[in-house]
């Protein structure tokens, strides 16, 4: 990666759709949408609200299929000569095997980012994240499917996010991407409905930052891979922030459909940074964060 901003999944679609904003092949790299082995048509509508400080949305991770991303998206993504991570989901770990194993020698791809944020259909829906012993079998199944470095994207709608990164870690993850969105809901008080179609969905933007912040810091202290910091970051100052809690890079989402050129500007802001601090590179700003004044209980 040239920089540490990435393009977070599902808010920058196939890439496609933000070449007329700014130019792609500055960013670090760009992640997918999430990719499933089939076509999958998401939930239905409405499914996206926005909310005080964020946005709640339930798309239901609507997408192409791995092998039209294959055939249609990678191409045009490749050219632009920046690390292409492809976010893979499924609903068992055969599943999640599945769709690393065709995505196996595709020229274009970087990596490959799991999101085990999705239902075990097996288990009665429970997300594969929020036991560490589901993350193990899935990130195995991955790992063992792939030759690719992956990145494991953890759900924070847990107990203690150490744990599910341990899990992660020792199941041949690469790096952990956190934190996926919170779940809630919205209600519509006139109708008295949800305002989502699938009445609960995904929280992000900035009202998580502080949380995905803590959740960053936890994990920087636990797990001995790099982390990628996620949620809230619409400048260059947030960026910051999870790089000095021991993010090695950022991934930015939700301020891509206020802002489409938010990720030019962030990497500008982070060059100003070190210029003016007299920094010679971002990795000496990782995990820096300082107790000197602070009683840590």
């Amino acid at each position: 990666m040239k920089n540490p901003i990435m393009a977070a999944s599902g808010t920058f679609g196939y890439g496609e759709e933000y070449n007329d904003y700014l130019p792609i092949n500055r960013l670090g790299a760009l992640i997918t949408k999430g990719i499933s082995f089939k076509p999958h048509s998401g939930n239905p509508p409405p499914r996206l609200v926005e909310t005080t400080g964020g946005m709640l949305n339930a798309i239901g991770l609507q997408n192409i299929g791995v092998r039209a991303l294959i055939e249609e998206k990678i191409p045009y993504l490749k050219k632009f000569g920046i690390p292409i991570i492809v976010n893979i989901f499924g609903t068992t770990p055969r599943e999640y095997g599945e769709v690393a194993k065709s995505l196996e020698g595709i020229s274009g791809i970087a990596g490959i980012e799991v999101n085990i944020s999705c239902p075990n259909l097996k288990r009665g829906g429970i997300s594969f994240g929020t036991d560490p012993r589901e993350v193990f079998k899935v990130v195995s199944k991955v790992r063992k499917s792939s030759s690719y470095p992956i990145m494991v994207k953890l759900s924070p709608n847990v107990t203690d996010i150490r744990v599910i990164a341990r899990g992660a870690e020792e199941a041949g993850a690469n790096a952990i991407s956190l934190i996926n969105t919170l779940t809630g809901m919205a209600v519509d008080v006139e109708k008295r409905t949800p305002k989502l179609g699938n009445i609960t969905g995904g929280l992000s933007g900035p009202a998580i930052k502080p949380i995905a912040l803590r959740m960053v810091w936890e994990v920087y202290n636990e797990v001995n891979i790099p982390i990628v910091g996620v949620g809230g970051i619409f400048n260059a100052q947030d960026a910051l922030e999870f790089i000095i809690v021991g993010a090695s890079a950022v991934q930015i989402g939700t301020a891509h459909f206020i802002n489409p050129r938010v990720s030019l500007e962030v990497i500008t802001g982070l060059e100003n940074y070190l210029k003016d601090h007299h920094i010679k590179t971002i990795q000496e700003l990782v995990g820096s964060l300082e107790f000197s004044n602070v009683e840590i209980i």
